[in-house]
C-alpha cells in the first residue's frame, strides 16, 4: 500500500471539509425551515407534530444518506490511491421537499379537517400520510435505479426538466414570492441581497458564505423592525420549543397513510422520477470532476436514505445534490458529509435543528426559494436543447392552472357552494371555465411532461413518437391520474363518472387521442417537417 493510499485511509478531515460543512449544513437547515415556516404559517399545522415528528425521521434520512456517501468516497479514495476524492452531497430536495409542503402536506391537513378531524387528528393523518409518501417515493426510486438510463432515453430532457421548471417558477417561484412581500421590507431586501451574492456574482465586505450573510442579514432586518415597531403587521416574537430527545424509531404508522397517497399520485410519482434523472446527471458531473462514482450505486443510496427516513417519520425526501464539483473547488474530501450527517441527524434527534428553525422568519426563507426556483428554470433552459425552449414554456401552462384551483379552492377566498356552482355553470361557450382551470391543474406535473414532450418530439419531426405520449396522456387522463375531474384530484374508474363530470373526462380524454390520430397520419406525408433553414 502507498502512502498516498495509507493517507487516503486515514485522513477523516481537512480544511476544506469545515467549509463544505457549513455550505451543506446552511442548504438543510433552509429546507427544513421553509417546511416549517410554510406548514405553521400558510396552513396552520401544529409545531409540535413538525418539530417533534417530522423532523427527526426526516433529519434520520439525511444522516444516513451522508454516511453511505461518506464510505463510499473513502473506498474510492482507498481504491484509486487519490487523496483529492470528494464524497457526493447529500441533502433535502429543495424542489420536492417545498412542493411536500405546499402542495401535498399543506393542502392535505386543510382537507383532514375539512372533513371534520380536530386539528390534533389531522395533524396526525397529514404526518402518516407524508411518512407513506416517502415510502412510495423511496420504492420508485429503488426500482428505477436499475433503469435510470432507459427513463432518460424514453422522456426527453426538454419533458423531465420542462415539466419541474415550470412548477419552480409558477408555485415554488410565485407562492413563496407572495410570501417574500408580505414582509416587504425585509424580503425584498433579503431577495436582492440573494440576487446580488448569487446571480450577479457581487463581492460583500465579509468573507462568509453569501446564504449564510442573507440568512443573518434578514434575520436581523426581521427581528430589529419588528421590535421598533416598523414591521409588517403581525409581528410576533417565535414562542420557542422546548428541546427534548425524540429518537426517529420504525414505525408502521406509514400504512395508515398510504390510501391518502392516491390523490397525490399525480405529484409523488414524477418526484420520484425526477430525483433518478437528478441522480444519474449529478453522477456524471462528478465523474466529469474526476470521481468516478459507479451511478448506481449513487442512486441506490438516494432510494434508501428515502426509504429509511419514511420508516422512521420522515416527510422530505434525500437527494445527491448537483454541486459536487464545486465541493470539490472548496478543498472538501468525505469529512464535510460525515460532519453534515451527524449534525443534522443528531441535531434532529435532540431538538437542536428544530431549534435553530424556530428562529428563522419565512420573510427570510422565502426569497431563498424564490431564488431556487429562477435558478432551476434558468438550469432547465441551459440544459435543453434551444429548438425545444417553445415546447417548455408550453408545458408552464398546467402549473399555472393549478396556482389557480389551489386560490380559488380556498374557501376563505371562495365559499365552497359558490365554488361548486361556478365549476357545473353552463353558459353555451363550452365547458365551465373554472371546471377547466381545475381539470387542467389536477395532475399538472405529469401533464408538463406529456406536453412538453410531445410537442419536443414534433419539433424533431417524429410525429409518430409524439402521438405515443399523446396515446399515454389519454390513457392517463382515463383513470384521473393527469385532468382528473374530481376537485380534490383523485383517481376513479372511468364507468363511474356522471353527468357534466363524464362529459368533462370523455372531452379531455377525446382531445389527446384526436391529436394523437392527426399526428400519425401526418406523419405519413413524405418529410412531414421541414428541417430548420440555415443561417
Amino acid at each position: 500500500m502507498n502512502a498516498e493510499s495509507r493517507q487516503a485511509r486515514r485522513s477523516w478531515l481537512v480544511p476544506g471539509d469545515l467549509n463544505g460543512f457549513f455550505g451543506l449544513v446552511v442548504d438543510n437547515l433552509s429546507i427544513l425551515g421553509f417546511i416549517a415556516a410554510a406548514l405553521i404559517g400558510i396552513f396552520g399545522f401544529p409545531a409540535e407534530v413538525i418539530y417533534t415528528r417530522m423532523f427527526p425521521g426526516t433529519a434520520f434520512g439525511v444522516l444516513v444518506g451522508n454516511l453511505i456517501y461518506t464510505a463510499m468516497a473513502r473506498r474510492l479514495a482507498a481504491r484509486s490511491g487519490r487523496v483529492d476524492v470528494t464524497a457526493m452531497p447529500l441533502g433535502l430536495d429543495a424542489p420536492t421537499s417545498i412542493g411536500m409542503a405546499l402542495l401535498v402536506l399543506g393542502p392535505a391537513f386543510v382537507g383532514f379537517k375539512q372533513a371534520g378531524l380536530d386539528e390534533a387528528a389531522a395533524a396526525d393523518a397529514t404526518w402518516k400520510l407524508g411518512m407513506a409518501s416517502l415510502i412510495v417515493m423511496g420504492a420508485l426510486k429503488f426500482v428505477l435505479s436499475f433503469a435510470g438510463d432507459a427513463v432518460t432515453r424514453m422522456i426527453p430532457r426538454a419533458g423531465l426538466l420542462g415539466s419541474i421548471a415550470g412548477t419552480a417558477l409558477v408555485l415554488m417561484g410565485f407562492l413563496p414570492l407572495i410570501e417574500t412581500l408580505r414582509s416587504p421590507l425585509v424580503g425584498f431586501m433579503t431577495l436582492g441581497l440573494l440576487l446580488y451574492v448569487l446571480v450577479a456574482k457581487g463581492r460583500l465586505p465579509v468573507k462568509l458564505p453569501g446564504v449564510f450573510v442573507a440568512f443573518v442579514f434578514g434575520t436581523a432586518l426581521f427581528y430589529g423592525f419588528g421590535a421598533l415597531g416598523l414591521g409588517a403587521p403581525g409581528f410576533h416574537w417565535p414562542t420557542p420549543q422546548p428541546l427534548q430527545l425524540v429518537l426517529p424509531l420504525p414505525t408502521l404508522g406509514f400504512i395508515e397513510g398510504l390510501p391518502h397517497t392516491v390523490p397525490f399520485l399525480p405529484l409523488l410519482l414524477p418526484f420520484g422520477l425526477l430525483m433518478i434523472v437528478g441522480g444519474i446527471n449529478v453522477s456524471e458531473s462528478a465523474r466529469a470532476a474526476g470521481d468516478d462514482y459507479r451511478t448506481r450505486d449513487i442512486l441506490l443510496a438516494e432510494a434508501f436514505s428515502t426509504l429509511v427516513a419514511g420508516f422512521v417519520g420522515g416527510v422530505a425526501q434525500t437527494t445527491p445534490y448537483i454541486g459536487q464539483p464545486a465541493y470539490k473547488h472548496m478543498g472538501a474530501r468525505s469529512g464535510y458529509t460525515l460532519l453534515t450527517g451527524l449534525f443534522i441527524g443528531l441535531g434532529g434527534i435532540f431538538g437542536i435543528v428544530s431549534g435553530l428553525v424556530q428562529w428563522l422568519p419565512l420573510a427570510v426563507l422565502a426569497p431563498i426559494i424564490v431564488y431556487v426556483a429562477l435558478d432551476i428554470t434558468t438550469q432547465a433552459f441551459q440544459a435543453t436543447p434551444g429548438k425545444h425552449a417553445t415546447a417548455m414554456v408550453f408545458g408552464f401552462l398546467p402549473p399555472i392552472a393549478y396556482m389557480l384551483s389551489i386560490k380559488t379552492g380556498n374557501p376563505a377566498w371562495i365559499d365552497p357552494a359558490r365554488h361548486a356552482e361556478l365549476a357545473g355553470a353552463l353558459d353555451g361557450h363550452g365547458l365551465p371555465e373554472l371546471a377547466v382551470i381545475v381539470t387542467l391543474g389536477n395532475g399538472f406535473i405529469m401533464t408538463s411532461m406529456i406536453w412538453t414532450s410531445a410537442v419536443a418530439a414534433m419539433v424533431d419531426g417524429r410525429l409518430r413518437r409524439a402521438a405515443a405520449f399523446l396515446l399515454g396522456g389519454a390513457a392517463l387522463a382515463l383513470f384521473g391520474i393527469i385532468h382528473s375531474v374530481d376537485p380534490r384530484g383523485g383517481v376513479y374508474l372511468p364507468w363511474a363518472l356522471e353527468g357534466l363530470q363524464k362529459v368533462i373526462a370523455w372531452q379531455f380524454i377525446g382531445a389527446y387521442l384526436g391529436l394523437a390520430a392527426l399526428l400519425i397520419l401526418l406523419s405519413l406525408q413524405r418529410d412531414p417537417v421541414a428541417p430548420p433553414a440555415q443561417a
